[in-house]
């Protein structure tokens, strides 16, 4: 052999095992971003909740509206609670099908991004933080953090707000033709 088809030889036998190191990596990746995936499935699942429940929330609200405008007060609860069931319903047969669609998605949305956007020491590192005790902890701790934090908000906020809320109100009644609300009537902060 002469020395250029050596040359040849050596260069295509790095390019096959670089090829296989690359293809070692992206698969040490893939498997990486499966667990961070897994461990990331009850934000998927809050995300799919989300989703499915906006909506019925918005409607309620609408037709919390028009029962009180357009309902006889004495059918107004049983009303009001025909349509909770219709929502429950609604609920109750659209998170699980938002559910599976997401657990889905996630790989070549989510996935695809954590591979081409992060190196696999990254993607070491944000596994181990995931499935860590100290983030389990926290991600447990969220709920009673974030439920705190908004009393204090709230409390703290209120003198503030209250004043700009019943003002609202007044100005809402005005354009409406409404006239004011008594003051035990008027509305208040959210929580109070």
């Amino acid at each position: 052999m002469n020395r250029s088809a050596i040359t040849h030889l050596l260069l295509a036998v790095l390019a096959l095992g670089g090829a296989a190191g690359a293809a070692a990596q992206t698969s040490a990746k893939k498997e990486l971003v499966q667990r961070i995936l897994q461990a990331q499935q009850p934000e998927l699942e809050t995300v799919s909740r989300s989703i499915v429940e906006r909506p019925a929330a918005q409607m309620m609200q609408e037709a919390g509206l028009a029962i009180q405008r357009q309902v006889a007060v004495d059918k107004r609860e049983a009303i009001g609670k025909a349509i909770e069931a219709e929502v429950k319903k609604y609920i109750d047969e659209s998170y699980p099908l938002v559910r599976e669609r997401a657990i889905r998605l996630a790989p070549s949305t989510i996935g695809v991004t954590l591979e081409e956007k992060m190196t696999e020491d990254e993607l070491k590192q944000l596994v181990a933080w995931l499935e860590s005790p100290a983030n389990k902890k926290y991600q447990s701790l969220g709920p009673e953090m974030r439920n705190g934090f908004i009393q204090k908000v709230l409390i703290d906020a209120r003198p503030v707000v209250d004043p700009k809320i019943q003002a609202l109100d007044g100005r809402i009644r005005t354009v409406l033709g409404l006239p004011p609300a008594p003051p035990a009537a008027r509305p208040s902060a959210p929580g109070k």
